[in-house]
C-alpha cells in the first residue's frame, strides 16, 4: 500500500465508530493526567496532527514529529484552518521516534505522547527509551498500544474462525492498514517504562465492544457508545480484552544531595540524568 493510500484508509478510519473511539477516549483519559497549560508537549509519530491540534487549542506549546512527508503535509492543512494563536503553538518536525533526541536537541518536555507508533517498530525497547530521553523529570508519558492478550477478539467477533484460532497464539495481526503490526502487554510496556526510570501511573482499554464494528460511520448513539466505551475502559475485567490499551506513565524525579547529604527533588531539566 502506497502511502497515499495508507493515508486515504487512515483518513476513513478517523470517520467511523472506531475512529471517533480512539480519539475521544484517548483524549478525555489524558485528560485526567496532563499538566496546566501552557506546558510543553512533543507528539512523536503525531501523523495528521489530531492530537496535536487538540491539545495547541487547549493552550498546549506542541512539537509533531512524524516520519511521513504526506502525513505532515496533511497537519499543515489542517493547521491552516485554525485561529493564528493554536498555528503558532505547533511545530512540525520530519523524523523517527527513535531519532528524537538528535532531531529535537535538548529541549525538554512536560509531556511526551507515543500513540499507535510502537506496534509498528521492532524494538520497542529502543523506542521507549527515546521517549523517556525527551521527558523532564515528572513529565507524563502516554503510549498507545494494540493489546497482546486480546488480539483474537476482532476476528472471533466478525466470525474469522480460523483467524481468531491463529491469534491466539501470535503476537501480530493485520491491522486496518492491511500490514501487520505487533501487539504488546501492559505488563511488558510497564517493564519498558521502569527501565527507564519511568513510574507507571494508570492504564486504559480502548474499543471494548465496538473493534468489530468495521467501517461503520457514527449514529445517533455515539454519546452512548463514548460513555460505554469509557466505563469499560477503566476497569477490569472489560479493559483486558480491548483491542487498544494506553498506558501513562510519570518520568522520576531526580534525586539530589548537597553538601550536608540532604537529599531533595528536582523536576528541572538540570538533573536530567541522561547523556
Amino acid at each position: 500500500m502506497t502511502a497515499s493510500a495508507r493515508w486515504r484508509t487512515f483518513r476513513a478510519h478517523c470517520a467511523t465508530v472506531r475512529g471517533q473511539v480512539r480519539y475521544a477516549l484517548v483524549a478525555r483519559q489524558l485528560e485526567l493526567h496532563l499538566p496546566p497549560s501552557p506546558a510543553l508537549v512533543v507528539d512523536v509519530g503525531g501523523g495528521a496532527g489530531h492530537q496535536a491540534i487538540q491539545l495547541a487549542r487547549s493552550g498546549y506549546q506542541v512539537t509533531l514529529l512524524d516520519p511521513s512527508q504526506e502525513m505532515l503535509g496533511e497537519a499543515r492543512k489542517a493547521l491552516d484552518a485554525e485561529e493564528d494563536a493554536v498555528r503558532g503553538r505547533v511545530e512540525l518536525v520530519e523524523g523517527v521516534g527513535e531519532q528524537a533526541r538528535e532531531l529535537l536537541g535538548a529541549e525538554r518536555f512536560e509531556v511526551v505522547l507515543c500513540h499507535g507508533v510502537v506496534m509498528h517498530v521492532e524494538d520497542p525497547a529502543s523506542l521507549n527509551a527515546a521517549l523517556a530521553s525527551l521527558a523532564r523529570p515528572g513529565a507524563v508519558i502516554s503510549v498507545l498500544a494494540k493489546n497482546r492478550d486480546a488480539l483474537a477478539m476482532r476476528a472471533g467477533l466478525e466470525g474469522r474462525w480460523s483467524d481468531a484460532i491463529a491469534a491466539l497464539s501470535s503476537d501480530c495481526d493485520v491491522g486496518g492498514l492491511g500490514v501487520p503490526t505487533r501487539g504488546d502487554s501492559v505488563s511488558d510496556l510497564f517493564a519498558l517504562f521502569r527501565r527507564v526510570s519511568v513510574e507507571p501511573v494508570a492504564w486504559y482499554g480502548l474499543r471494548v465492544f465496538t473493534d468489530h464494528l468495521g467501517d461503520q460511520a457514527p449514529g445517533p448513539d455515539l454519546p452512548e457508545i463514548l460513555e460505554l466505551e469509557w466505563e469499560a475502559g477503566r476497569r477490569d475485567p472489560y479493559r483486558s480484552v480491548a483491542r487498544l490499551i494506553h498506558l501513562v506513565g510519570k518520568r522520576k524525579l531526580t534525586r539530589v544531595t548537597d553538601g550536608a547529604g540532604r537529599s531533595s527533588a528536582r523536576s528541572g531539566p538540570e538533573t536530567d540524568p541522561w547523556p
